[in-house]
């Protein structure tokens, strides 16, 4: 029995996903992209400055002009690459349905739902799917029967997966708990075995009462002790707000990454 061919969607892209990521329109497959006009217009008060944002509506413009060389953005043009779909850019117009008028306000949400709108009824044998990092916009979008996600490319599904730079080893040999609060470090080789350690990694070192909170040093070799020491008169008040301060203040390393729910000091 033949495989059964994949439907061809449309997705139509708002502002939030363009300036999440520029190149979002590269990663929907064989699909088809739509780009209301409303979205040009808002990308357009974004071009100045040094935010991540900024960068993102500059380089999304450049892309744009570099894929429709010869073309005109008001016909399906071609993505770059054989298993890419075609984009365009969806004129301001309203269908059956005008958004602007049922949420009783013209701003730029309700102008790119009546894009996706009436692009839904121009192309009826096609999915049309409107895809944004706005949730009230994609309840807004559902509440209307147009089909609604968020772009999760590149997004982490699990934070609970990621290297959170620090480990806790339990049942450490007392002797080498002593060293290092004795002498200030010991050797790689007391606590890992050949290719089992993470340069740069913090560690919880434990034995019954007994515990240490160490680093593992790429330049010495060796795992250090790290101390809770005030910074401008800020105390660290567990081990890894000790460990981003270590981190921070080591000229060694040069960025430092850091997660945490709110309220565990990140801003600060």
């Amino acid at each position: 029995m033949p495989a059964r061919k994949k439907e061809k969607k449309i997705f139509v892209l708002d502002t939030s996903v363009i300036l999440y990521e520029h190149n979002s329109i590269l990663n929907f497959e064989e699909h088809d992209i739509g780009i209301p006009i409303t979205v040009l217009e808002e990308l357009d008060n974004f071009k100045k400055g040094n935010d991540s944002r900024n960068f993102e509506a500059r380089e999304f413009s450049r892309l744009l002009d570099k894929l429709s060389q010869g073309h005109s953005l008001q016909d399906w043009i071609p993505l770059n690459g054989k298993t890419k779909g075609t984009f365009k850019v969806l004129m301001p117009g309203n269908g059956q349905i005008d958004s602007s008028e049922i949420f009783g306000e013209d701003k730029p949400d309700h102008r790119i739902l009546n894009a996706a709108l009436r692009l839904k009824e121009e192309m009826k044998d096609r999915k049309v799917i409107l895809v944004t990092k706005d949730i009230n916009l994609r309840l807004k979008a559902k509440s209307l029967n147009l089909q609604a996600e968020d772009y999760t490319t590149g997004k982490i599904q699990n934070v609970s997966s990621l290297y959170t730079g620090k480990e806790t080893l339990d049942k450490i040999d007392p002797a080498v708990i002593n060293e290092i609060h004795e002498e200030g470090s010991v050797a790689i080789e007391a606590l890992f075995k050949p290719g089992e350690v993470k340069q740069n990694q913090y560690l919880i070192l434990k034995n019954g009462k007994k515990s240490a909170l160490a680093y593992v040093n790429p330049v010495t070799g060796r795992v250090e002790k790290v101390d809770k020491r005030p910074v401008y008169g800020i105390k660290p008040r567990n081990a890894e707000q000790t460990f981003a301060i270590h981190a921070i203040l080591n000229p060694e390393v040069k960025l430092v990454t850091m997660n945490g729910v709110a309220g565990t000091g990140k801003t600060l």
